[in-house]
């Protein structure tokens, strides 16, 4: 078991280029009270072998960490700063929302408000919950699936991570279309075994799945564009055969679009593919930044839960005002037909420039990218699941990772997620960022 003076031994680190000395202390104090210094694994930075930095505010497309150095940011808090940080109009809805109180455990008109727009935008949501995470979504989804069609197994996707509760915490069984087993100690091995996990972007594999548990199977549980293991994007005709197979089957159709939800589209990567979901779980942009998330979908479905039907959903802060204040404010913006054609323009000449710049420096790379959601993969090969992600040169990525931070730009701490471009980046930011790449490509490379 490791102690806090082994998690500071193994984490702290050397200062890189740009000193982050008091980032270092205040990893060092946060040991002492909080399991490894963090509230999300992620965060610890493990997955780069260096200390993390603590960040002590934001503006546009810049973080600022506590020594006062300065990041282009390509985290964007995980997907929900798609504005960009610090958004006026955003913030002046929260001031607003505030001043009127901060949680009251009771409806109110911005609820109705917020909903009223999240049905306007998904054609397949009729009727939604608000809730507080996307973890907090999907578990409600698998319920909801589980009542309406009085089954107990789910399939999800090896690589596709939908938040951590118990019933998701698993990776495959020994064979194809088994029962998963346990990911993290505390999940019981029973709840695991309803669980299946198949390969991402494999239809035949679902099918077998069907054929093995049939007449079991309560829904499928996708994200349409994987995210969570880097960006993947779903093969042509994939998510078509999903929706078939689970009509076929009377299963339900569960995409978590906590990730892709407002950010592939207005509509969700469910608009773009043109493929509609059951149950569709949002979170991240849908919650402008706060603490907010939605589970919503068919009428006939969501009308199962308490207090209409028997099926029991709760939560204290669910709808609660600066949230839905905030998410609010975001999506009008979003709403003006501007917001998707300038991500799609910067984020395709960031995908160029990037390609050209590993080329120069013949470093092999895959990008796989939908609008402004993209990951650069350490390979020459095609990345269409997760045996291919961890296929890739995850050493090339650490890399790649240290020399970019270096160089001031600030990129998810880890080869397995995703990049994020906002409305704030502007095209010095993106000439800044290739700079930075072209430099740190021939890093990885061996030439400096």
């Amino acid at each position: 078991m490791s102690t806090v003076t082994d998690l500071r031994k193994d984490k702290l680190g050397t200062l890189h280029k740009m000193g982050n000395r008091k980032s270092i202390e205040a990893f060092s104090e946060a040991c002492w009270y909080m399991p490894g210094g963090v509230n999300s694994p992620v965060r610890a930075f493990g997955g780069v072998n260096r200390g993390p930095l603590f960040i002590a505010g934001a503006k546009g497309s810049k973080i600022f960490d506590v020594d006062g150095n300065e990041y282009i940011d390509y985290v964007g808090s995980w997907g929900p700063m798609i504005l960009g940080h610090a958004h006026p109009a955003v913030l002046s809805a929260i001031h607003k929302a505030a001043d009127r109180g901060t949680s009251f455990g009771a409806p109110t008109l911005a609820e109705t408000e917020l909903a009223a727009r999240i049905v306007g935008a998904f054609a397949s949501i009729e009727k939604l919950r608000l809730l507080c995470s996307g973890t907090e979504a999907v578990m409600t989804a698998i319920r909801l699936a589980r009542a309406y069609t009085g089954r107990d197994k789910i399939i999800k996707m090896a690589g596709c991570y939908h938040g951590h509760s118990d019933s998701l915490l698993v990776v495959a069984g020994s064979g194809l279309a088994e029962g998963g087993t346990t990911a993290s100690p505390g999940v019981p091995d029973a709840l695991a075994g309803l669980t299946v996990v198949v390969p991402y972007n494999s239809i035949e594999a679902i099918s077998q799945a069907f054929e093995k548990h049939t007449g079991q199977i309560a829904a499928v549980l996708v994200e349409p564009v994987a995210a969570n293991m880097g960006v993947v994007l779903p093969e042509p005709g994939y998510l078509e055969a999903m929706r078939w197979l689970c009509d076929e089957n009377g299963t339900v159709l569960i995409f978590d679009e906590v990730i892709t939800g407002f950010r592939v589209a207005f509509g969700g990567a469910q608009d773009l593919y043109s493929v509609r979901s059951d149950l569709t779980c949002l979170g991240k942009i849908a919650g402008g930044g706060l603490p907010l998330a939605v589970c919503g979908g068919r009428a006939d479905i969501m009308d199962l839960l308490a207090p209409l039907g028997r099926v029991y959903q709760a939560g204290t802060l669910s709808g609660n005002p600066i949230a839905t204040a905030a998410a609010i404010a975001t999506l009008d913006i979003l709403a003006e037909g501007r917001a998707y054609r300038e991500l799609e323009s910067s984020a395709a000449n960031l995908e160029i420039e990037l390609a050209q710049a590993a080329a120069e420096a013949g470093a092999a790379i895959t990008i796989n990218r939908v609008g402004s959601l993209m990951s650069c993969f350490f390979t020459d090969k095609p990345v269409r699941n997760f045996d291919d992600v961890r296929a890739t040169d995850i050493a090339a990525f650490k890399k790649f990772f240290a020399a970019m931070l270096d160089r001031g730009i600030y990129l998810a701490p880890s080869a397995y997620e995703a990049m994020f471009l906002s409305l704030a980046h502007t095209k010095q930011d993106i000439d800044r960022t290739v700079e930075a790449a072209r430099e740190s490509f021939r890093v990885v490379a061996g030439e400096k």
